[in-house]
């Protein structure tokens, strides 16, 4: 082997472990939405649980929602193989939906393995729909502990800084996109299309009227002058 396929090699095996090494840091619990997160919305999210062992298995995923922006509605979808319990807490200033005060909001899910649990080189995905989003907030923050059934414990709960490096353990961040007026743009297109049309159609019945009446007018007319024409016929017939 010469001197170039030697480099070669090396910096292959360099680089293949650098990728060994970095593979965990890509390997944590993550939040995602279906679709998108809209301000003011409701969103189906996804909390992704890889598992991170080799001689292990994840039977109990923990998510804590946010305490500085509460939701007051959080559904799970089932996870086959998994229970999951809801946990709400009081709060000390009620949220107004949909025009009714609430007092509590869900402070914590937690999803407990029936059976196997997530094995290791799988992962786990967990659904839950919850609303209503926050208007005045970019993102959210839930904090995750993952536990494997050797007893070991990894907090996912270490917030990401701006322009800093990832954390070694970040806390699943929940980007909220802008409130959309694709509803209200629609509704406005369609209210002015019903406008048009209704201003149409209000054009064509006064249309309508104008001609019946002319025509109206007009046999009025045609019958008059056909009875003045019979009386004067009759009175040349009596005259001659």
């Amino acid at each position: 082997m010469n001197a170039k396929s030697r480099i070669a090699a090396v910096g292959t095996v360099a680089a293949t472990a650098v990728l060994v090494l970095s593979a965990p840091a890509f390997a944590h619990v993550s939040v995602s939405p279906e679709g998108e997160a809209a301000k003011g919305g409701y969103a189906v999210v996804n909390f992704k649980v890889p598992n991170e062992q080799d001689d292990a298995a994840t039977n109990k995923v923990e998510v804590s929602f946010p305490s500085d922006h509460p939701l007051a509605s959080v559904m799970t979808q089932p996870v086959p193989g998994w229970t999951a319990k809801v946990t709400k807490t009081k709060l000390d200033k009620p949220l107004e939906m949909h025009g009714e005060k609430i007092d509590e909001a869900v402070s914590k899910v937690t999803w407990t393995a029936d059976g196997k649990g997530i094995q290791p080189g799988t992962f786990q995905k967990f659904p839950v729909s919850m609303g209503q989003l926050p208007e005045n907030a970019d993102e959210l923050v839930f904090k995750a502990i993952q536990t494997y059934d050797n007893k070991d414990v990894v907090r996912w709960i270490e917030p990401q800084q701006k322009g800093q490096e990832e954390p070694e353990h970040p806390a699943p961040t929940l980007q909220l996109t802008a409130a959309s007026d694709e509803h209200g743009a629609a509704g406005a297109k369609d209210d002015a299309k019903a406008g048009t049309e209704k201003t149409a159609a209000a054009e064509d019945s006064d249309s309508s009227d104008t001609t019946a009446r002319v025509l109206g007018i007009v046999g009025i007319v045609v019958g008059a002058a056909g009875v003045a024409f019979g009386v004067l016929a009759g009175r040349r017939r009596t005259a001659g």
